[in-house]
């Protein structure tokens, strides 16, 4: 469907097509969604599929998950006001928008540099609360220690496993979420808790967003 550059009608669209039939309930997600200019956050020439039910590509191998997946991601983590969140492999930061207008304190790290360049631009334009997201120029796989505790940590994208240099960034209590998809295996959607010392994960709904490069396992050397 075309809007012919009717954003506003565009994200109502994706609202109701899209995030509503798949059980988005949250009133915060639907608002930040309705309301933010998700266009800005791709190349001026995919503008048009912005909206669309799919991922968006942003190059290098990396994209702008579909609305339904962001949307179900950042339900699953339960995001309270006030709590600081870590959103990894942000992009151009988009999801990171969504999670400040929810009430988040948001640290989004995206390693790569023209990625990030992007996000500066567009957040640059956004009516986000003074201090509510931060954006961070740096790998996404060791997290960021320096904010360190972290109430939520997001993976916008699939890995094959959770590192564990983020386990050990969460709180008693903390929460993490990720599109895990292991070799030769459909993807699903999952909810780490760290509880009395331990990690454990579930599975929450099914995915088959590609695995971010940065997660991909390195080639071992053989002698």
């Amino acid at each position: 469907m075309s809007f012919a550059g009717d954003f506003a009608g565009a994200r109502k669209w994706m609202v109701d097509g899209q995030l509503r039939p798949n059980k988005v309930t949250d009133p915060r997600i639907i608002s930040a969604m309705l309301d933010l200019p998700r266009h800005l956050f791709v190349v001026p020439a995919l503008a048009a599929r912005a909206h669309a039910d799919e991922d968006v590509p942003l190059g290098q191998g990396r994209v702008l998950l579909q609305p339904m997946m962001l949307a179900k991601l950042l339900q699953l983590a339960q995001i309270r006001p006030g709590e600081a969140v870590l959103l990894l492999a942000s992009g151009a930061g988009y999801g990171a928008a969504v999670a400040a207008r929810m009430g988040a304190r948001v640290t989004a790290v995206e390693g790569d540099a023209a990625l990030a360049a992007t996000g500066r631009a567009a957040l640059a334009g956004l009516s986000l609360a003074p201090g509510s997201l931060q954006l961070v120029e740096a790998a996404a796989p060791a997290g960021h220690a320096a904010g360190a505790p972290y109430d939520v940590i997001i993976i916008e994208g699939a890995v094959p496993e959770i590192p564990q240099a983020l386990v050990e960034q969460l709180p008693e209590g903390g929460r993490l979420v990720a599109l895990r998809r292991r070799p030769g295996q459909a993807g699903a959607a999952v909810l780490g808790r760290r509880m009395g010392g331990a990690f454990s994960v579930t599975e929450a709904f099914d995915c088959n967003t590609a695995v971010l490069p940065e997660f991909q396992p390195q080639p071992g050397f053989s002698f």
